[in-house]
């Protein structure tokens, strides 16, 4: 760990809880599933360490994601301290950081104030792509949290239908951070806008399944 850095948790709520797929973010590469090869961080330096995080906002479905043909995954921008969002957090430099939310939102170049957003909570900086909202979500181990959704709260969104191949990026990393049970990650995973209004629970319970299987 170069102690001339400074580091931040990077708390995923999405495909990026799997962490081979959120290590093409920092190395660059094509995850499995999806139609687009991430360019990578400046530096290319594998995260320090990884934990689950529970998130107060509640998790949907809603857009559309050129990567996944389908629906991404974001969190409302109403805290809601009667909801967990199942994430996982990443210990990674502030650079890497906003080279994070760079490719996210599709920008060849972006500057982020951390210090911005843990004073008013949150940093708009960018309304027009999905992820442009950056979120501060306290402290840990003595290093801020930071995640990023869309810029308009769940009540705004049309909910769409997400990918299986977006869904099971989610499910790899459940099976990674939180469980392998089926039905613990069905109990948490349909409920969802945009799974309950897409897919069946028999649908969801045969996906999860299967990607257990091909685990094991």
């Amino acid at each position: 760990m170069d102690e001339e850095k400074r580091y931040v948790w990077y708390a995923s709520f999405g495909s990026n809880l799997f962490r081979d797929r959120f290590r093409c973010y920092i190395e660059g590469g094509r995850p499995s599933g999806s139609n687009r090869a991430e360019v990578g961080s400046r530096d290319c330096t594998l995260p320090v360490r990884d934990k689950p995080v529970r998130l107060p906002y509640s998790l949907y479905f809603a857009g559309w994601s050129d990567r996944w043909n389908g629906a991404g995954a974001f969190i409302d921008t109403v805290r809601n301290e009667n909801t967990e969002t199942w994430g996982r957090m990443y210990l990674i430099t502030e650079e890497q950081f906003e080279d994070v939310v760079r490719q996210e939102n599709g920008l060849h170049t972006l500057n982020v104030n951390l210090d911005n957003v843990m004073q008013s909570g949150s940093d708009l900086i960018n309304e027009d792509s999905y992820y442009g909202n950056l979120l501060y979500a306290g402290e840990s181990d003595g290093y801020s949290i930071f995640t990023f959704t869309n810029a308009h709260p769940q009540s705004e969104q049309t909910i769409t239908k997400p990918s299986p191949s977006y869904l099971r990026m989610l499910i790899s990393g459940f099976l990674e951070a939180y469980t392998s049970d089926v039905n613990q990650i069905k109990n948490y995973l349909y409920p969802k806008r945009g799974v309950n209004d897409f897919y069946t629970m028999q649908e969801i319970e045969a996906l999860i399944t299967e990607v257990i299987e091909e685990k094991a």
